[in-house]
């Protein structure tokens, strides 16, 4: 059996072991693909191990031998799954594998929209604090988490997550899902419908799936809704934002900050409006990547191709 991974440097850029897929097979791994070698790449490869490389229609009528393709994420909009049914082949995800890593990352931005420890800390470093006339100082107004109301889209295990975090921080939380578990509710924990979570959340967290009805869901009118100053955050998908709203609504100061770890188009384009917006933090789409979230990853996409050689797939997102 040939195993062939397309782009496994972001998975796995030299701190992780490849010997999982390698005891299953001949196995080949490309750090990148560009476009124009993808189906020479694959051309005679049984299994297909991808992350962002995009596998279409096209390139599954050239490539014959292909019966399993693995997904090292959990989106998996890369590739045509439909097509992969038509010809009988399996198409795996991996369903969770970030949760702690994701949802320490929502409050790493909003601790850091809070505090803005790296400009502090760069300041110090410049000389500026042995410099300074008083015995401290601060640039940027400091905010204290305790008693504010986190408003979270998207109450899966990630959200839940996050609303726990929040919890330890003494912030009450405002939960928007289709699915309600009624068991999670609390005194700082209930569900409300969206209108009430834009109107009394000090902070929106999105940790939604991009779907029709998500997509845009922050935009010039939801915006209007919500408090004067108040903090978005982003670490699930771009496009859940209109960027431009949401640019226009930093910029005149209606949300005081945002902490965005995705944008609408990835790699980020030099003409993306929230690069020139205040106070917008954007990170390059790494929640994800901790060590230990790529390891579980690994691991997990191993047992995927191990059941799917058994004839018992797990995770499969094209039955």
């Amino acid at each position: 059996m040939k195993i062939i991974v397309l782009d496994g440097y972001t998975e796995n850029p030299g701190d992780l072991s490849w010997a999982g897929f390698e005891a299953l097979g001949e196995f080949i791994c490309f750090d990148r693909t560009p476009e124009e070698l993808i189906k020479e790449r694959i051309a005679d490869a049984d299994v297909v191990i991808v992350n962002k490389t995009p596998i279409s229609r096209d390139t599954l009528e050239a490539c014959k031998n292909i019966k399993y393709i693995g997904v090292l994420a959990t989106g998996y909009n890369v590739i045509d799954v439909n097509a992969a049914k038509e010809k009988g082949i399996l198409v795996c995800n991996i369903p969770t594998y970030g949760t702690a890593a994701v949802s320490q990352f929502a409050i790493a931005m909003l601790l850091e929209i809070c505090h803005h420890i790296g400009h502090h800390s760069d300041e110090v470093h410049s000389g500026r604090w042995e410099r300074n006339a008083d015995w401290c100082f601060w640039d940027y107004p400091l905010i204290e988490l305790a008693n504010k109301t986190i408003g979270i889209i998207g109450f899966g295990r990630i959200g839940q997550s996050t609303g726990k975090l929040a919890q330890a921080f003494g912030m009450n939380v405002l939960a928007y899902d289709s699915f309600k578990n009624l068991d999670l509710e609390s005194e700082n924990c209930k569900y409300v419908e969206l209108e009430e979570l834009f109107t009394k959340s000090d902070v929106i967290a999105l940790h939604c799936p991009l779907l029709p009805g998500t997509e845009g869901i922050i935009n010039k009118e939801t915006i209007s809704k919500m408090k004067d100053g108040v903090i978005i955050l982003n670490n699930s998908r771009g496009p859940l934002i209109i960027e431009q709203d949401l640019c226009d609504a930093l910029n005149n100061g209606k949300v005081y900050a945002a902490g965005l770890d995705v944008v609408s188009s990835e790699p980020i384009k030099g003409d993306n409006p929230l690069l020139k917006a205040k106070n917008c933090f954007i990170t390059p789409h790494i929640s994800w990547a901790p060590k230990e979230a790529r390891q579980r990853l690994m691991d997990i996409a191993v047992e995927n191709l191990k059941a799917f050689i058994l004839s018992k797939p797990i995770n499969v997102v094209n039955k």
